[in-house]
């Protein structure tokens, strides 16, 4: 692809939320890519499983949540953003869903924001080959990867698929050295919420390459009304999102037992 033809590929988004202090360091602009391999219990976002376009009831009205655009029209929104990333060490952030199935796509909007010379970060869980992984990594700052559990069989019972495609691209990302890899840990109650999983994980983390930092991401309910808006019950039903003890608790052990910088939130 020469010159800025990158511009022209299209894809598929839900979502471009701006001024966000998540995913990624500094003030970001986070693009929500449709699509997901996974159908994890606790999502947050059931709106970007499905790869189709489809209509959610808000507030008693419908919201299409699905659109195709070009990089050149996601560019102007980030360029909008620019004074903002310049003063927190903020940029762009990929997230969805899993970006990487849409691979061109993702390619082409990372390639974009490095020619504007802001930071990019991917938030992923990094389920396609890693031939994937590796074409789009010239052009990514900070690869943001979800490790939910170490535990296949566990893994799949909760999420659909078992994790070991996962666990085997944190690794050939953590030896490139192309990009700083994050660590980022959803801690589900009844799924991974116990010391003895926790510290499996970071552990993992502390054995890849270059691996200072896991982020402990807290359960909460916020996707629940999405549920009922797409008409589908929700799987995680009433369950309570760990106290702040419970997570400092969590916090406190893997920086005592690992090497590892430990971080509630990201």
């Amino acid at each position: 692809m020469d010159d800025h033809s990158y511009l022209n590929v299209k894809g598929r988004i839900f979502d471009i939320q701006r001024y966000s202090i998540h995913d990624g360091i500094g003030i970001r602009t986070i693009v929500f890519l449709k699509g997901c391999a996974l159908r994890c219990r606790w999502c947050c976002n059931p709106e970007s499983q499905s790869y189709d376009i489809e209509t959610m009831t808000i507030n008693g009205k419908p919201k299409v949540y699905g659109q195709d655009v070009t990089v050149r029209e996601v560019m102007q929104t980030v360029r909008r953003d620019m004074p903002y990333y310049s003063r927190s060490s903020g940029g762009l952030t990929l997230s969805g869903g899993e970006s990487l199935l849409q691979p061109e796509f993702a390619k082409a909007l990372l390639q974009a924001g490095k020619a504007l010379g802001v930071n990019t970060a991917l938030e992923s869980m990094g389920f396609a080959k890693y031939e994937t992984i590796e074409m789009i990594l010239p052009y990514l700052d900070n690869y943001l990867m979800d490790i939910k559990h170490m535990d296949p069989v566990k893994h799949k019972e909760w999420c659909g698929l078992e994790n070991t495609l996962m666990k085997e691209n944190a690794r050939k990302i953590a030896a490139s050295g192309m990009t700083r890899l994050i660590i980022r840990v959803p801690v589900i109650p009844g799924f991974n919420d116990t010391e003895k999983e926790l510290l499996d994980i970071a552990r993992f983390a502390e054995s890849l390459q270059g691996v200072d930092e896991i982020d402990l991401l807290p359960y909460h309910n916020f996707g629940e009304g999405k549920y009922r808006g797409l008409g589908r019950d929700y799987p995680m039903g009433d369950t309570e999102r760990p106290s702040g003890d419970k997570m400092r608790g969590f916090k406190e052990t893997i920086e005592r037992l690992t090497s590892l910088y430990c971080q509630i939130g990201g």
